[in-house]
């Protein structure tokens, strides 16, 4: 097959994580040493970018600086949450973007995100090829949620595992500092798939975690779940709890919105918060116990220190084969990762088509949540554990961490 020769351009999409700037590296710098890219380009806040013509012109960034990439939290380039509307109802965003890809011969188009951008990728997809625009289209995983369907893991998750497990371990150790007995609840990020939650079961994998861990795969039952606060305290004189903020009740109620209006994205999802509070307090309310609630928040998805490095390298290693793939021919695909069978952690990368990708959730095995519901069986731990292995190698200048800082040069 002859490589189709013109411009390629990459975007971000969704919520950043802490290695989402590898998988851009990989992307950009296998990009530019293609011969037949003519051009490589940047959006500004992804499908955006695009609508408004704001695109980077990436041959103007420094070298050294787009390295720094590789250990550079949040999105570089800049992210959004835009949905586009199905082409067979407005399709005026498609003719936009269409527009916009004639402009500047567009060939090669990679965006880099979760369920939400995988849609986005392949309704694009869709619509430039039923305007007869040849485009090869590549979806570059990212997400710490861990929820795309398709593969086996995604880039991100790892790092947030390794970062809420840490974060577990020296909470535990804090919560076991005083003799008069305390329970602390961390909530942890995570709508409907509780892959990030269950991550702090690798702390009580080494002896210093949460005791009681709440997914929302199980429906959430207040009064067992108070009763099993209290059995532990009873025991320990303290109690360490990691849920979700997507836990629901038996009726698909939210516990986040027990007291409380929950507002809504551009795509209709709850934005969530809270649950950890409402527990906290019921505790408090109930038992008198002292009580702290906190919320690991924003930190899950750009805590750069904590980094994975079999993350950073994986997440690099998927933005430079969506490009090698693109090159030789693959086009409407979304890079997926594939763990080899065996004692050794082995991955393999493979294309899967984006319209089984797109909008579709992957949830934490039931057989891997204990019977009660309270904790991950040794799967989940055999799983994860390869994923948080390695350091990063995180740049530093007078005591901090160096990132990359980029020009931005915006394309004539």
């Amino acid at each position: 097959m002859n490589k189709l020769k013109g411009a390629c351009l990459f975007g971000q999409s969704g919520g950043p994580t802490s290695v989402i700037n590898s998988s851009a590296l990989g992307v950009l710098e296998t990009a530019l040493g293609e011969d037949c890219i003519t051009a490589v380009y940047g959006c500004a806040h992804g499908i955006k970018g695009i609508l408004n013509d704001c695109l980077y012109d990436i041959s103007q960034e420094d070298k050294k600086e787009l390295s720094l990439l590789r250990y550079t939290p949040s999105s570089a380039l800049g992210s959004c949450r835009y949905k586009l509307k199905d082409s067979s109802v407005d399709d005026t965003d498609y003719k936009r973007i269409l527009e916009i890809f004639q402009k500047y011969n567009i060939r090669y188009f990679f965006y880099n995100g979760g369920n939400d951008s995988m849609d986005t990728c392949n309704k694009v997809s869709k619509y430039l090829m039923s305007q007869g625009y040849e485009c090869r289209i590549m979806g570059v995983p990212k997400t710490i949620d861990n929820d795309l369907f398709g593969t086996d893991h995604c880039p991100g998750f790892g790092s947030a595992a390794k970062y809420i497990a840490t974060s577990c371990m020296e909470i535990y150790q804090d919560a076991n500092v005083y003799d008069t007995g305390t329970v602390v609840i961390v909530e942890i990020m995570g709508r409907n798939a509780g892959w990030l939650t269950a991550a702090s079961a690798l702390a009580s994998h080494m002896g210093g975690g949460p005791d009681l861990i709440y997914l929302p795969e199980q429906p959430f039952d207040l009064e067992a779940a108070m009763a099993q606060i209290k059995e532990v305290y009873d025991k320990r004189n303290n109690c360490l709890v990691a849920l979700s903020e997507g836990i629901m009740d038996k009726d698909g109620k939210f516990i986040a919105e027990y007291g409380q209006d929950v507002a809504t994205d551009a795509f209709g999802h709850k934005q969530m918060g809270g649950a950890g509070a409402f527990v906290a307090n019921e505790v408090k309310s109930r038992f008198g116990y002292k009580v702290r609630s906190i919320e690991l928040s924003l930190l899950q998805r750009c805590a750069a220190h904590s980094a994975s490095l079999t993350d950073i390298e994986e997440a690099y290693q998927a933005g430079k084969t969506a490009v090698e793939l693109a090159v030789s021919g693959v086009t409407d695909k979304m890079v997926a990762f594939e763990r080899k069978e065996g004692p050794e952690y082995q991955l393999e990368m493979k294309p899967v088509p984006l319209d089984i990708v797109a909008n579709t959730e992957k949830k934490v095995p039931t057989e891997w949540i204990k019977p009660d519901h309270t904790g991950l069986a040794d799967d989940f731990i055999a799983y994860a554990l390869p994923l948080i292995q390695g350091e990063t190698q995180l740049p530093y200048e007078n005591g901090l961490p160096r990132f990359a800082r980029l020009k931005k040069v915006l394309a004539k």
